[in-house]
């Protein structure tokens, strides 16, 4: 089940810049210098998306990946405890993020880019363990998949066919 594109413009968004990169390209007159920014969007709510902005300029790419994000945003199940509500594998490239489940206390434990990702998104007590790449892009991308593909224990039990109660 896919989750649905969420109209951002009622959200309070709080977005966070994840990586800067300059990009150069060798050309007859000498040097030409670009800037990458990875944005994530986020209203602590549910909701997340990540952008990538490319332009001459770092606030121009900035604002660029900002509305990139803005137009991928996705909502997301969060249970009682502010978690997952099941354990998962998110995939993107050679990245694989784990995200397990936690009782209420434990905290987002995770890594950089992960952890922006979590933040935003509003998880207050989930565990995750980056395997594989260490680019922070496929990471945060890597972690969107993980949480796109979280179901809520209402929507296994109607792709069952089943009650919530049967489910065990």
């Amino acid at each position: 089940m896919k989750r649905t594109i969420v109209d951002a413009t009622q959200l309070e968004l709080e977005d966070k810049v994840v990586n800067i990169k300059r990009v150069t390209k060798v050309v007859k007159g000498g040097r030409n210098f670009r800037f990458t920014a990875l944005v994530v969007v986020g209203d602590k709510n549910g909701h997340i998306g990540a952008g990538l902005g490319k332009a001459t300029e770092i606030p121009e790419a900035i604002r660029k990946g900002k509305e990139d994000a803005i137009k991928k945003m996705i909502s997301l199940p969060i249970d009682e405890n502010g978690s997952v509500p099941h354990d998962f594998i998110g995939k993107f490239g050679s990245a694989t993020v784990l995200l397990k489940r936690s009782p209420a206390g434990t905290g987002v434990i995770a890594g950089g880019p992960a952890r922006n990702v979590l933040e935003l998104a509003g998880f207050k007590n989930i565990r995750t363990k980056s395997l594989g790449s260490n680019n922070k892009q496929n990471v945060v991308l890597a972690t969107i998949e993980g949480l796109r593909q979280l179901k809520t224990p209402e929507e296994v039990a109607a792709l069952r066919g089943i009650s919530v109660d049967q489910l065990g």
